[in-house]
């Protein structure tokens, strides 16, 4: 059997990409294209759906086929989509096409997740799952940094290059419909096979198990806020997330930055991605040293308080680009530190004998909270201007606040046993 190298990285970064195609490249495409602010919000947050709601069908994939041939198909799927937005470009309805390609793009790779997350479980052993997971978190990352940075300064450096916008996205879509085609063909390749893959049998115990599972999270006694911390840790960040690229892009007479999109890939995309990374990274090593509980406000705080950059951004506009670099990597920093917390209060909500399923719900409600507000985000935006706007969302973050005062956290919770 092949070394798990030759497939975990591949995978993991085939997992990322679609969803900062979704999430960062649409909101990037349509702001070039000329669209508003409402109208991106609007339409780029209804794409978080597919992730909402995945935990309702992922019964299914267990019941038609194996993981295997979820991977392989998603990616061809993926590709397929990709290459129907690079022809849509040019067309006169090419905005509802491209939406419409978007919401299949997301629905594969939501799907796409599920396999993906599942075949990791099947193909490895439990001591081979705990060493690779840092390897997995890393080239999802990466996929970050290919979408986010790279793609989205090629299309900047094409249009300036080319002088036509169209062309530039064309091609960058292109390439990436190629790529999933051909990691769809590699995966084919060397992907193992472990017995554990294949469909479930029994569709009626799947289903009972399926509402079983649905029960007892919702039985928990803390149910309320637990639920309440998920959709309101990142209400403020919800909003701002879906005006960071418009505001850096936007010029200086409509209140922005003015920042091309080729700076946008290396500011936002790149260098604000690896300050994500970092922070998530320090996260996570605090957490395993002193517990989720030690750590949980002074996280609240580092996710929430460099949201007041973005206010000093939008009342100033500096020209400089080195310090709008700098404030963006602060704020990315602040929200990896701060949002490992997140991630460990899931796993403790999670943790039990339904530890996946129960995570996957969690994962929904995530994604609720990041749709909901940033379907009104670039509305809400047009009608203060991006000083009143960035306002607004350190406004939304006490919420998160009250109800992180109201958790009752084990201590320890999160803290790696020390050697004797």
């Amino acid at each position: 059997m092949r070394s798990p190298w030759w497939w975990i990285p591949s995978l993991y970064w085939g997992q990322g990409l679609p969803y900062v195609v979704v999430m960062t490249l649409a909101t990037v495409l349509y702001k070039n294209l000329g669209l508003s602010n409402t109208a991106i919000a609007l339409y780029t947050s209804w794409l978080y759906l597919p992730w909402v709601v995945k935990p309702l069908w992922s019964p299914l994939l267990d019941l038609l086929q194996h993981k295997r041939w979820w991977i392989v198909v998603m990616q061809l799927l993926v590709g397929a989509a990709l290459a129907g937005v690079a022809l849509t470009l040019p067309l006169t309805h090419a905005l509802q096409l491209s939406l419409a390609l978007f919401w299949l793009l997301a629905f594969a790779s939501a799907t796409h997740d599920i396999a993906a997350d599942g075949f990791y479980m099947l193909a490895l052993r439990s001591e081979q799952q705990s060493a690779f997971v840092g390897v997995r978190s890393l080239f999802y990352r990466v996929a970050m940094i290919s979408g986010q940075g790279g793609l989205v300064w090629a299309a900047g450096r094409l249009t300036e290059r080319t002088g036509q916008l169209v062309l530039a996205w064309q091609v960058v879509f292109g390439v990436l419909a190629l790529l999933f085609v051909l990691l769809a063909l590699w995966h084919q390749g060397v992907l193992p096979r472990p017995v554990g893959d294949r469909a479930a049998p029994a569709a009626l115990g799947l289903w009972q198990g399926t509402l079983e599972t649905f029960a007892s999270f919702f039985a928990r006694r803390d149910i309320v806020t637990v639920l309440a911390f998920l959709m309101l840790y990142r209400l403020g960040e919800a909003q701002l997330v879906k005006l960071v690229a418009p505001f850096l892009l936007d010029a200086h007479a409509a209140g922005g930055l003015a920042l091309s999109t080729a700076q946008l890939g290396l500011v936002y995309g790149s260098i604000g991605v690896a300050a994500l990374t970092a922070g998530g990274l320090l996260g996570g090593w605090v957490i395993s040293r002193h517990g989720l509980a030690r750590w949980l406000w002074p996280m609240v705080v580092a996710i929430h308080l460099p949201n007041l950059l973005f206010v000093a951004l939008a009342a100033w506009q500096p020209q400089s680009l080195a310090l709008v670099t700098a404030a963006v990597a602060f704020e990315q920093f602040g929200y990896g530190f701060g949002f490992a917390a997140y991630l460990m209060f899931m796993i403790w909500v999670a943790d039990g004998p339904r530890k996946t399923s129960h995570y996957a719900l969690c994962t929904g409600f995530m994604a609720l909270g990041m749709m909901l507000p940033g379907m009104v985000s670039g509305w809400l935006q047009q009608q203060l201007g991006y000083p009143l706007f960035f306002g607004w969302v350190c406004l939304c973050t006490l919420p998160s606040v009250a109800v992180a005062a109201r958790l009752r956290i084990p201590a320890g919770f999160g803290r790696k046993a020390l050697p004797a």
